[in-house]
């Protein structure tokens, strides 16, 4: 099959930066719309990200859904990565799904984020996490680093802190508290935990 004539999606959120923000994390690229629980980053309700960010920062993995509900609440998510200081972008400004599903193994990105000039608008972030092994290899590309082992860093020849963390996907076969630990060494290391 020819991939130039499978649509080519946008990213569809801006980045999302705190003033603050000291810890950059990066996904490969949003599921599908159909898929999507709210209008904002990790969308998908299956998704591990925002139970784990409960976890971490709460002790709770229920903490940032809307009460009695399934949904994610994105007030109390923006409010905590903004008091965090945590920004969101992922690694695929333009891609290309090569099976129509949202699996990084099927993806194609057709144009990576311009990493640096997103980074100059964060003048305290050193610290990347990349949530997968795809969005590592894009980092990597990027920075012109090597990819790190899951749940280790490398460090660029330009200062920046870069940690492969494990997938937040349900199809990433580990728990969650496992998931948790990997992302609070990183927050930790980062000084925001």
């Amino acid at each position: 099959m020819d991939n130039d004539n499978i649509e080519l999606e946008s990213h569809p959120w801006p980045p999302f930066i705190p003033a603050n923000a000291r810890v950059l994390v990066m996904g490969t690229f949003p599921p599908q719309p159909k898929r999507w629980s709210m209008d904002f980053y990790y969308p998908n309700r299956t998704n591990d990200f925002w139970p784990m960010m409960g976890l971490i920062f709460y002790g709770d993995k229920d903490a940032l859904r809307k009460e009695g509900s399934r949904d994610f609440d994105v007030e109390a998510i923006k409010r905590l990565l903004n008091e965090r200081g945590i920004a969101l972008n992922d690694t695929g400004r333009k891609v290309r799904r090569l099976k129509g599903n949202a699996s990084d193994k099927f993806l194609e990105i057709v144009e990576p984020v311009p990493l640096y000039d997103l980074l100059t608008l964060m003048p305290q972030c050193k610290t990347i996490a990349t949530t997968g092994e795809k969005a590592a290899g894009v980092v990597a590309d990027l920075t012109g680093t090597v990819l790190p082992k899951m749940g280790q860093h490398v460090v660029s020849a330009d200062g920046l802190d870069i940690w492969r963390m494990p997938s937040t996907s349900r199809a990433f076969p580990m728990k969650l508290e496992a998931k948790a630990e990997y992302y609070a060494a990183l927050f930790r290391a980062a000084g925001i935990l």
